[in-house]
Formats: C-alpha cells, sequence, structure tokens
C-alpha cells in the first residue's frame, strides 16, 4: 500500500534544473481516472518548466517543504499543508521550484485524460501526446512538440 511518509520512488530525474525523485501513488493504489506523485525536489531542483495542461487539472498538496510556486501572474512562496489547483486550460499554468535549504516534498493530484496538450509559455512550444500524462509512451504513441502558431 503506497504512503506519502514512506514512499518508493520509481522515477528519478537529473537533467538540471529538472531533478526530482517521483513516486506515482495512484498508479500504485490501483487507480485508474485520477493520478497521484509524490515529488521529492532537492534544493535548487524544479519539477518541469512553466506549462499548462488542456486537458487535465492538476491538484498540489505542499506536504513538506516552502516551494515556489511560478504562474503567469507571478510567483510566491508555498508553506507546508498549502493546497493549489491548477485548473486546465492557460490560467492552469504553473513551475514549482524548491529556491530552499531544505528538500521539499509534493503530491501533486491529476485527472488523467488523453490525448493531452501542454503548452509551455516560456519557449513558445506545445506538445501533443495520445497517451495519459506522467505514464510511459506506448511503441506507437503520437508524441510531437512544436512551435506554438502565430497569432495570425
Amino acid at each position: 500500500m503506497p504512503n506519502i511518509y514512506d514512499p518508493e520512488y520509481d522515477v528519478d530525474r537529473d537533467e538540471p534544473p529538472y531533478v526530482w525523485r517521483r513516486a506515482r501513488l495512484g498508479r500504485a493504489a490501483g487507480a485508474r481516472q485520477l493520478g497521484a506523485s509524490l515529488f521529492r525536489v532537492p534544493p535548487g531542483g524544479t519539477t518541469f518548466p512553466l506549462h499548462a495542461h488542456l486537458h487535465n487539472e492538476e491538484l498540489l498538496v505542499v506536504v513538506e517543504g516552502t516551494p515556489t510556486l511560478r504562474t503567469l501572474e507571478g510567483e510566491r512562496v508555498l508553506e507546508r499543508g498549502e493546497v493549489v489547483a491548477f485548473p486546465a486550460g492557460e490560467t492552469g499554468a504553473h513551475q514549482l521550484r524548491n529556491d530552499a535549504s531544505e528538500p521539499c516534498s509534493l503530491l501533486l493530484v491529476s485527472t488523467m485524460l488523453a490525448p493531452e496538450i501542454n503548452l509551455f509559455p516560456d519557449t513558445g512550444e506545445l506538445w501533443v501526446r495520445d497517451y495519459v500524462p506522467g505514464t510511459d509512451a506506448p511503441p506507437d504513441a503520437v508524441d510531437i512538440h512544436a512551435p506554438l502558431p502565430g497569432d495570425g
């Protein structure tokens, strides 16, 4: 049975600034419609670039530490126990960094819908895929990274 206080991390990323460990708790618990991942982010680490999901909604629970949340409206430091929703669409764009001197643990719960399109405002890119975010791409997956279309 998965446990947020004694996680079994099954994915690691070490591509600075994207450095973290991930325990896919929803998968381990047998969830089918929801994803739940616990991220352990060391000082100086970032989960992902600033991004928005056009199809999936996410909910963040700060389990430990004081991560910095960046949105299209600015930045703020979050405290242990805070809960933040990232609705599907551009208004839900977010990035999580650990600017503190101690590691942080972040529980992210999400819908698990495919196909999915992600927008990356900083780079002007999009990512289109026909498989569920947070899962491994099947061999025949549609998995396209492309520039965002211009304004007309």
